[in-house]
């Protein structure tokens, strides 16, 4: 099976108060450029939603991350899906869907998913079981994920699916920790070690 990793990062951070959330540091670095580096360091292709091929997030993707522009981003997620999914190429058998704003997630946890897929849909988990990201969809719903609207990303998709879908634990709240205003950042920043 191909697994390509699609990084959603084409939102517009409205509710970090005119701050770009995927600019935000994470150990010194941008936090869009850790974790694409952490998808590129998988091994997997990795493809990036952005809002424009020029928009200054694209300067933050280290090499090897293939860029795709999102022109409809303003509707939400759902039409990133659809841009980053439309962009893969017909040997990729599965995508591994990740928002870019999880800063949690690491290369283990993604290569544990990809190692764990067995051909239907896995979601991730938190270790207490609370349903999270990323989520790896196999090429049979792929024209399922280009017919998606809205802000509820694949929701339908994996509700149309259930009877294919398996769950994925990840270590703590890596699943499920995604920091969408200043606050979340000020708290999760309170709660690192060192």
């Amino acid at each position: 099976m191909t697994l390509a990793i699609l990084i959603l990062a084409a939102g517009q951070s409205s509710r970090m108060r005119g701050a770009d959330k995927l600019a935000e540091p994470v150990d010194g670095t941008a936090l869009l450029s850790v974790v694409a580096r952490r998808a590129l360091d998988t091994g997997l292709p990795v493809w990036v939603t952005l809002p424009a091929l020029f928009h200054p997030r694209g300067a933050l993707l280290p090499r090897g991350a293939q860029p795709v522009p999102v022109p409809d981003a303003d509707e939400g997620m759902a039409a990133s899906i659809r841009a980053g999914v439309a962009a893969l190429p017909a040997t990729v058998s599965g995508v591994m869907i990740l928002p870019a704003d999880m800063p949690e997630i690491t290369t283990d946890d993604m290569m544990q998913m990809a190692e764990t897929h067995d051909g239907g849909i896995l979601r991730a988990t938190s270790a207490d079981g609370t349903p999270g990201h990323p989520v790896i969809f196999p090429r049979y719903t792929f024209a399922q994920l280009q017919n998606i609207s809205g802000d509820n990303g694949a929701r339908s998709v994996i509700f149309a699916n259930s009877d294919a879908l398996r769950l994925c634990a990840l270590p703590g709240t890596h699943a499920t920790t995604d920091l969408d205003t200043p606050e979340a950042w000020a708290d999760w920043r309170a709660r690192q070690p060192g």
